[in-house]
């Protein structure tokens, strides 16, 4: 595993270079935003790798309620820290893309609105792991991320059911790309779900040393007791 990770990594940065090059350069200029547009490309696949890592987590954190395993746990913190990373960059490209093209940074749309009360759960659960040293925080922090996943499915559905001024979605919503946007996406799509992916890999093998050091901290004052 150890060996396999800094491939993974030169293969991913390649494959980020690549990605970038066809958002930036191969793909052409949308109509009628221009080239603000190319956020897109950017904004959609971290709203993606972040509601992945969270649905991560939310197999994590019940598989930890369930079987109180160490490792999921360590998983769920994990893909926690960095799906509030890309979400993080959702909640900043968006209002960026939507400046030029709306007039506003931010309005209280229904989709904007969910994003945000997501990032607010999950920043809160992280909050949480952080500063509570209570035996029971592991479990608390699972009870609050799969409230925090509810929120996923109400984001990304928002915009079908309910009329809001964020854009409808372009692929299965009626919508069409040009063939070459529709590869650069896809391209940025998988780059960044390995991005993620490798980051979280990297950040899950930290928790588990770390709870390591927790283990031989604690084993440690029992010995002085005894003694």
């Amino acid at each position: 595993m150890k060996r396999a990770f800094p491939i993974l990594a030169v293969l991913t940065a390649l494959l980020l270079t690549y990605s970038t090059y066809q958002a930036l350069v191969v793909a052409p200029t949308e109509r009628t935003m221009g080239d603000v547009q190319r956020i897109f490309y950017y904004h959609v696949p971290s709203a993606w790798t972040a509601f992945c890592l969270f649905f991560v987590n939310l197999i994590a954190s019940l598989i930890y309620l369930v079987r109180k395993n160490s490792k999921a746990d360590a998983l769920a913190v994990a893909a926690a820290e960095v799906g509030v990373v890309f979400c993080t960059i959702v909640l900043i490209t968006g209002p960026i893309w939507a400046r030029p093209v709306w007039g506003i940074w931010w309005t209280w749309d229904l989709r904007l609105t969910l994003t945000l009360v997501l990032w607010l759960i999950y920043v809160s659960y992280l909050v949480l792991r952080r500063f509570s040293d209570s035996s029971q925080t592991p479990k608390l922090a699972a009870v609050l991320a799969i409230f925090g996943a509810l929120d996923v499915p109400l984001v990304y559905f928002s915009i079908w059911f309910f009329r809001t001024q964020h854009p409808q979605p372009v692929i299965g919503g009626g919508g069409s790309l040009d063939p070459r946007m529709l590869h650069a996406f896809l391209i940025n799509l998988f780059a960044f779900s390995c991005f993620g992916a490798m980051v979280c890999w990297w950040r899950y093998r930290l928790e588990l040393l770390h709870q390591e050091v927790e283990e031989m901290e604690s084993l440690e004052s029992l010995r002085g007791v005894t003694q």
